[in-house]
């Protein structure tokens, strides 16, 4: 379920806009100014922002800006009574990912909102979950709940080729080939250590396991599951 954070000093159009993603099955969290949507994003994980420009404090322009150059990437929709060119401009260029002028349709809204979280998911691609562990491929990294992982870059490589295939077996030969290539220093001996390493790395993940293939080499699987 994806996690939107509304961000609108009317407190009628927030309620308004809250309760058709709520029907359409999105957890929904309110702020009514750009100061409170930042400190609601210090304790909670969101997957797109809805704001609105004018308010008081910081207004959305500024929120989004913000939030842009400090990395955030979620998509961003802002929605607001401002409808000049000049004004669509100034929210592209903030860093907002679609922009809807007051008053708005709702059903018009909730297919944005749609499309919005389709192409995040798609730009997120590098991202790998099973369960509650993830695997993100631009930073190498292994999650398991709130627990970094550490793992070498081969070993990690590894790890995302078994995962990436679920059930597939592959030879240590197949492995040595993708994962360190055509280098006549290693030996197949190799895949069984960093095989080894993994599963003592792992041991409390318990969303998957990595299965010896006896006489074949390896293949990855969802506990439970054969």
């Amino acid at each position: 379920m994806a996690t939107i954070l509304v961000t609108e000093d009317d407190a009628n159009i927030r309620r308004l806009i809250k309760d058709h993603l709520v029907n359409s099955g999105y957890s929904v969290l309110e702020a009514s100014d750009g100061d409170e949507a930042l400190r609601v994003m210090e304790h909670h994980h969101i997957d797109l922002l809805i704001t609105d420009v004018m308010m008081p404090a910081t207004d959305g322009l500024e929120l989004t800006s913000d939030l842009r150059e400090s990395g955030y990437e979620f998509p961003i929709l802002i929605i607001t009574a401002l409808e000049t060119v000049e004004d669509k401009r100034k929210g592209f260029f903030a860093g907002g990912d679609d922009y809807m002028v007051k008053p708005v349709d709702m059903e018009e809204m909730l297919l944005r909102v749609t499309a919005l979280l389709r192409r995040a998911k798609i730009t997120s691609s590098n991202l790998l979950e099973i369960g509650n562990t993830v695997l993100n491929q631009d930073q190498m990294t292994v999650t398991s709940g709130d627990v970094v992982i550490g793992l070498t870059s081969k070993e990690f490589k590894l790890l995302y080729k078994l995962l990436s295939n679920p059930k597939k077996i592959f030879t240590r030969q197949q492995l040595m080939d993708e994962i360190w290539g055509y280098d006549v220093q290693s030996i197949e001996r190799t895949v069984d250590v960093h095989i080894k390493r993994l599963r003592e790395k792992l041991a409390a993940v318990k969303e998957f396991e990595i299965v010896t293939v006896w006489g074949l080499g390896y293949k990855a699987e969802k506990r439970g599951h054969s």
